[in-house]
Parts: C-alpha cells; structure tokens; sequence
C-alpha cells in the first residue's frame, strides 16, 4: 500500500465526508490521531498481489471471472452505508487478522457485505482465522454473503412469531425483534420493524399514552440491619501483574496477531505476524515457555550506578526463587552480550563482561556469525539486499535526499559474488557494504536500506581473525532473537522506531517473529545514563575505572541481588520515559536487606585513645548482639550508649587498623544530565577514604565481599583491594537516609 496523507492534496475531514459520514462524526474521527491513521488507511487500501491471485483463482473456480474486479480504494467516495461500515472497519477490526482487512473491504465495497449484522459476523469469523489462510466458502457463509432475504421471506417469519408470540404487548417488542433476528439474521432491521410495527397495528391497534407508560417498580423493603462482626483484615492480595509481570503481554501461545503495519511507498503494507506453521513450529522448540534475554552492549556496559541497559527484566530468574512468583518458574532468561562492534578498542571491557554474563549461561553474539552469513546470502538470493559502494560522504548525501544507491538494482548474481569477497578479504575496507533492500523513500529512517555487513580486518576477541566482515546490530539482534526463540523481546523506549526494520527482516527471511515491547529506561537520580558521559568520567578518571559506577561497581560496594530485585519489583513497569527514580528508594531495599543478614561489629572512624587510669584491675564480660532481631540466647547485657569504641587488643598493642572507604551520591542535583556543566556537578564529598580507622580483632578473618553493619555509622562490604594485615572496608549505604540532612 502506499501511504495516503494530508501531503498526497487531500485533508482526512474532506476524505470522511466524501464516504458519508456526516460532520459531527467526521470532526471527532480528525481529533482523534488513531482513528484518523486507520480510517485513512481503509480507504485507501489496496489488496496486495498475493490476494489477487486468490480472488482470480477462486473466481475461475467459480466461472465468475468476470464478476472478480480487483478494487482499487474509495478515494473517490462513496454512499453513507458503505461509508459508516468503513468506519467500524476502522475502529472494530480485530488486530489479529490485519492481513485479511483488504480482502474484507472488497466485499464491503462490492456490497457483498452490506448490513452491520454481516460486518458484525465477518469480524468474529476474521478473530477466529488470525494470519492463518482464508477459507473463502466458509468466510461466505459466514457472513451472508449471496443471501438475499425478500419481502415475502421476512413476512413469513414475522407470522410465525407472532403465532408463537400473540400475548406479547408493546412492552416485548425487542424480543419479538431479536427472534426475527435469529430466524433471518441477514435481513434488514429497517425492513424488519416496520412489518413488526404494521403486524402490532393490526393485532392490536393504535398504540396510546398508557402503552407507553412505564411499569412502576416497588421499593423493596431493606433488610434488618444484621449484627456487625468485626473481622480481622486479610492482607492485601497482590495484583496479577505482581504475581506474573508477563501478565501484560500476549502469552507464547497467541503470538499469530500483526506485530506491526509498515507502510511502503512503492508497495502494500507489511503486516509482520506469524504463520501458524512457524509459530507451532516455534511452540514445539520451547514447550510454550517464556523466553526472554537481557541483551547488553559492551559500549554501554556502565552507566551511572549500573549498566545502561540494565533491564527491570535482568534479574528476573532471582524473581523465580520467589514464592510469590511461581510463573516465573517457567521463565528462561537468555544472557547475550554483543560483541560484533570492532570499533570496541577496550579489550578488557568485553573480558569483564563475559566474566559478568558467562557465570550466568551467557553467549557472546559471535557465536552466530556462521549462520548469519548464511542467512545474508539467502537474503541476497531473496532480492532483500545488495553490495553497495557508497562512502561515507555520498551515503550521508543520499539519506538526506532519500535517494537510491546507484548499485541498489545490480543483479543478484552480482551481489552473491561481490559478497562472497567481501568475506575473502579481497575487497579493501570501507569499499564496499552489504545493505538491506528495505525502502529509502519512508518516513521512518530506520528503514534507509540499513547496512547489514561491514569489512573490517580487525582480529576479534572471541572468533579471532576467521571473519574480515561484521554484522550490524541493526541486521544481527533480530535474527539472534529468532534463532534462541525469544517470545518476548523487550527492549528500551529508543528503540521503538526500530520494529519496522526488525520485523521486515524476520518477516524477509520467512523466521520466527519475536513479540517485541518497549519500556522506560530505570532513571535514578543523582546519576547519569549517557554512555558518553560515562566514558568521560572512565577515561577523564573522574570515577577508577569501569567497575566503580556500574553494575559490578554496586555488587563491590556490598549490594545484593536480592535488594535490587525488591527495588525493582517496588517500581513496577511503565512507558513513561520521564520519570526519576530518587536513590533513596533503592537505599531503603538496601537496608531492609542488610538489616536481616549482615553482622553487627565495631569500628572507629577518626579514634580518639581513651585511657582509663582509676579502673580497678577486674575484669568484667559484656555480651553484644551480633545479629539483629536476636533470640533469647544470643541476649545482650551490653546496654546502648551514646559512644563506641574499640579496646587494645592488649596492653599496649592498637587495635586492627582498617582503611575505609566512604561512598556519597556521585553528583549533586538530581538530574545532572540536564546541566550544561555536568561536571561541574560533581560531588567533591562521593569517596572520602579514612586510612587509620579501628576495627575489633575479629575482622582480621573477613574475606572479600563479607558485609558487616558498623554501630552507628552505617552497612560496609570487604573490597577487592583489601591486602593480608590491611582490609578495606566500602561504604554500601547509611544506616538511614542522610543527603537532606548532609550526613556521611
């Protein structure tokens, strides 16, 4: 289909009023952006090639060949009838069945589907088929197609009902009218109560005031008020998207309905969804599970206090330990991380993310690349793609004017060969690129014929030097997806514009489709997301490196999995991109997690000796709670004070002498990356290292990662930097809240 729209010389209202609908109606359609989409769609939809052919066929089955007339659109206009049936197209058409909406609309224009009773049944028949083929004698009987119902035809059963009926009065006549229904559903209701109207006359006259007034309804009497028993409150049951967050996308079972319509300017709309074949197929491989994967790109592996695609999803298989989400026992979380981009100099970055993921089950994406190859061949003998020559100059010059590449139409054979030496390494780099034949003509820019292969004589860290070309993201992600039979591929808000190309490609390719969904970056405040940003802070040594403001920089610092995981369940899921997440809340998950399971000790920060010299020379034993909440046996004889301190280990020796490190938010406002001078936003206070604290004795035995409570002073985790006989201590969170108040 091609696109129609107020640039093509023609407003919506006037296009509304010229198929009859009447003014106030077409005024409220304008206002109202979807409807406006779809209705304009309707009449300008064509069928595609395909459902010619069918219709063609079907016709000479029929012998009807000169009865199959292929309707092109009602641009021109058209009666008030078929016009208001448009309209319901528009507004009532079930999205699952999209792909049969032109041949719909042809029996509506042809005025084989005339009566809202036909459309009414048309859709219900529509819903139950899906994507799969029509059955064109089934979807015609269906809907009344070819019955026509004469006078005479609507008189007799009338008749018949009112022998049945005789003792109905005025007050019934719905009823009478929804058995005639029944009896001849395909008749016109116009039609239909005028005989009624003319049968009641004759039965029982002239209708008067009295047959019009209403039946007085007595006032029931109100039951004696019962005794109140008051009972205690039951706990708050949680919702069904607490107790599975899938709850709000279509199951793995009901992935057949249209994904997306991708509007082409030189040929009919795209509507991606999956084949019941593919999709059983699809079904058989996963057993109807949930798969979904966190997808993680090595260029935004860090980002303020965790990666930058650190999805609300990312820690959903700890969810699954969780009574109180059984369904997601049944989820299988893939870990990915991409690392098709040879621009990536850090070798490191991707060291450390394969350690991260790879503890988790997770693949690099260059596990693919034999089959990804093989699929861009397929998609070059598809006629989907082609090896284009264009510079960096000359490409930039061509999207802007949304021209085509001058070797765009080269043969196929041509572009199978030039591609099997792009993979030889006999063409130079930056010579030659394979893109994808999407449309240069869109109004979405993510379907500029993408690059789908680039050469680069770059060594990788995984495949080593087997490969000379790469894949995009753009062409990769969708297909890897497919190939691991993801269901539900989820994904941040930016990438909302790219579903044309990821399900052109699947749909190009004849694979499995994906349900995609978009959702909210986890924005919290007093940190920034920008991957830009973040390298500036890495490289300029505003932070140490990549491990300090991330998501390994969080599990240093004594966070666990299992207080973000409440943190996130506390949020929810939204597709409101503006939003800020304050710190505080993921603090408070903190330390109700601490609270539970980390050991209370003794430490002092800035030590001031204390010597006692008129103590008498007995010794007295003073027992202190170790853990919070403590049983009777683990009771305290020590009675909480205003101070704390350490004792010598003996006379004359000091006490364990700790190096700790204090931990403050990293920025100053709560949205930084609204500053002009971001960095000027720095907080100066967000590391202050103490190097001659003391500890009690007991701590010489803490291994790396242990976390400790430290009376009064706050939650702390052994560091990696810890030495023998010198422990380093990183502040995970205050004992409460103190940034309003300007505590450490």
């Amino acid at each position: 289909m091609v696109g129609k729209s107020e640039s093509d010389g023609e407003k919506p209202l006037d296009l509304f009023l010229k198929i009859g609908l009447d003014e106030r109606t077409a005024n409220n359609t304008v206002a109202n952006n979807k409807v406006t989409a779809n209705l304009t769609a309707v009449i300008h939809e064509e069928l595609t090639s395909s459902e010619k052919t069918q219709h063609m066929l079907y016709g000479l089955a029929r012998g009807l060949m000169g009865s199959v007339d292929f309707w092109a659109a009602v641009t021109d206009g058209c009666d008030r009838t078929v016009g208001n049936l448009l309209y319901s197209v528009a507004t009532k058409f079930p999205t699952n069945a999209l792909v049969h909406r032109p041949t719909l609309l042809k029996y509506i224009v042809s005025s084989k589907i005339k009566t809202p009773a036909q459309l009414e049944a048309a859709f219900s028949f529509l819903s139950a088929t899906a994507s799969d083929d029509l059955k064109i004698d089934d979807f015609e009987a269906a809907c009344g197609v070819g019955v026509e119902v004469s006078l005479e035809d609507i008189e007799r059963a009338v008749d018949e009902i009112f022998e049945k009926t005789k003792l109905l009065l005025w007050s019934s006549v719905g009823e009478l009218f929804g058995y005639v229904r029944k009896k001849q559903p395909w008749a016109d209701p116009k039609i239909v109560k005028q005989i009624i109207d003319t049968k009641l006359y004759a039965l029982l006259g002239e209708r008067t005031a009295a047959d019009n007034e209403k039946p007085v309804k007595k006032k029931k009497e109100k039951p004696a008020k019962a005794e109140v028993i008051v009972e205690e409150t039951a706990p708050a049951k949680l919702s069904e998207e607490e107790i599975n967050p899938f709850s709000i996308f279509p199951s793995p079972e009901q992935n057949f309905k249209v994904h997306t319509e991708i509007y082409f300017s030189d040929r009919p709309v795209l509507r991606a969804c999956n084949s019941k074949e593919i999709l059983d197929k699809h079904l058989k491989v996963t057993g109807g599970k949930v798969f979904t994967r966190f997808h993680l790109n090595p260029m935004g592996y860090v980002c303020g206090l965790w990666s930058s695609k650190r999805e609300r999803w990312m820690l959903l298989p700890e969810l699954g330990k969780i009574k109180s989400y059984p369904c997601l026992l049944n989820l299988v979380v893939i870990y990915r991380y991409d690392d098709t981009n040879q621009k990536l100099k850090r070798r490191n970055t991707l060291i450390t993310l394969k350690k991260l993921l790879v503890g988790w089950g997770g693949n690099p994406l260059s596990d693919y690349f034999q089959e990804l190859y093989e699929l861009a061949v397929e998609l070059i003998r598809r006629g989907h793609a082609y090896v284009d020559h264009q510079v960096d100059t000359d490409e930039k010059e061509y999207r802007e004017k949304k021209m085509n590449s001058p070797w765009r139409d080269r043969p196929i054979e041509e572009s199978l060969k030039l591609f099997d030496d792009m993979k030889n390494g006999l063409i130079e780099e930056g010579k030659a690129t394979l893109r994808m034949k999407q449309d240069m003509q869109s109004d979405n820019f993510n379907m500029y014929d993408l690059i789908a292969y680039r050469i680069k004589f770059t060594p990788h860290p995984h495949a080593g030097d087997k490969w000379c070309i790469y894949p995009s993201y753009d062409y990769a992600h969708c297909i890897v997806d497919s190939l691991e039979n993801v269901t539900h591929s989820l994904c941040t808000l930016e990438f909302e514009t790219r579903r044309a190309s990821y399900y052109w490609l699947l749909d190009a390719l004849g694979l499995y489709q994906p349900y995609v969904w978009e959702y909210s970056r986890l924005n919290v405040t007093n940190t920034v997301m920008s991957k830009r940003k973040l390298n500036r802070l890495v490289t300029e040594k505003w932070v140490n490196g990549w491990d300090d403001p991330s998501l390994a920089g969080l599990r240093r610092r004594g966070v666990t999995a299992t207080s973000i995981n409440a943190f996130v369940r506390g949020i929810g899921i939204t597709r409101s991109d503006s939003s800020m997440i304050r710190l505080d809340r993921l603090e408070y998950h903190i330390r109700e997690e601490l609270n539970k399971t980390a050991p209370r000790t003794m430490v002092v920060l800035n030590p001031l000796k204390v010597v006692i010299t008129n103590m008498d020379s007995s010794v007295m034993d003073l027992d202190a709670k170790k853990w919070p909440e403590a049983p009777a046996d683990d009771a305290s004889s020590f009675y909480k004070g205003v101070l704390h301190w350490v004792a010598e280990a003996s006379p004359g020796v000091n006490p364990l002498k700790v190096e700790v490190r204090l931990f403050d938010k990293l920025f100053l406002s709560e949205n930084p990356a609204e500053l002009d001078d971001w960095l000027g936003d720095l907080n100066p206070n967000s590391k202050v290292v103490i190097t001659d604290a003391y500890a009690v004795p007991s701590l010489k035995n803490a291994a790396v990662g242990d976390k400790f409570q430290f009376e009064r002073l706050g939650y702390f985790a052994v560091d990696k930097d810890s030495l023998p006989g010198k422990l380093v201590f990183n502040r995970t969170v205050t004992l409460r809240d103190s940034y309003s108040k300007g505590g450490k």
